[in-house]
């Protein structure tokens, strides 16, 4: 008994050295603390799960954050994979697209990026019920995973690397202001030609 439980600390022990976590048992400590989370679908399963997730994580997920992230379009798309014989099944491929952005001070983008996550699953011709709910359940399964890699690249991120990005967007909007201002002083000050007159015939 001694022995065996020695075997199964030792175990965890290798395991855990190797960065090996269960499922839902790692940590999700993220170095940003507040967030402001939105989405076009503001009711959408996506968001509001992401904003329980952030919760739970310890980030403060309020509208007056420094920096937002922002789910600006969510596209499922399904096709079908195989075929069996006779037609009466088939294999069908969901391929779930989340595009977003982070924006700082002002609204000035920092940075774009997408999240693309993929299943697949059998749908039985004889049994429409049941695959119907296996296909919600796959959809479920898909959404938990867009908001896990959501939570990963945000893990990524931390407040000074936001603070430096948040700085190349102001350069980068001044220098375009200044571009744009440029342009319209050389409007302004550019004589406007007045159109040729032709005499009548």
């Amino acid at each position: 008994m001694i022995k065996r439980n020695l075997l199964v600390m030792g175990l965890a022990v290798m395991l855990s050295a190797c960065g090996f976590q269960l499922r839902g048992t790692g940590t999700t400590e993220l170095s940003i603390k507040e967030l402001d989370v939105s989405a076009r679908n503001a009711y959408g399963q996506t968001v509001i799960q992401l904003r329980d997730v952030l919760q739970n994580s310890g980030v403060d997920v309020h509208s007056g954050a420094p920096y937002r992230l922002v789910l600006t379009n969510e596209q499922e798309n399904s096709r079908a994979a195989t075929y069996t014989g006779g037609s009466r099944s088939a294999e069908y491929e969901l391929t779930t697209v989340l595009n977003y952005s982070i924006l700082g001070l002002n609204d000035l983008p920092l940075l774009s990026d997408k999240l693309e996550v993929r299943k697949t699953y059998v749908q039985d011709g004889g049994n429409m019920t049941g695959s119907d709910q296996n296909g919600l359940q796959v959809r479920e399964e898909l959404r938990r995973e867009l908001v896990q890699g959501m939570v990963v690249r945000l893990q990524m991120l931390s407040p000074a690397q936001l603070d430096e990005l948040q700085s190349k967007a102001e350069q980068r909007a001044k220098a375009e202001a200044q571009a744009a201002e440029a342009a319209q002083r050389y409007r302004d000050e550019t004589p406007q030609q007045s159109p040729m007159e032709v005499p009548g015939q």
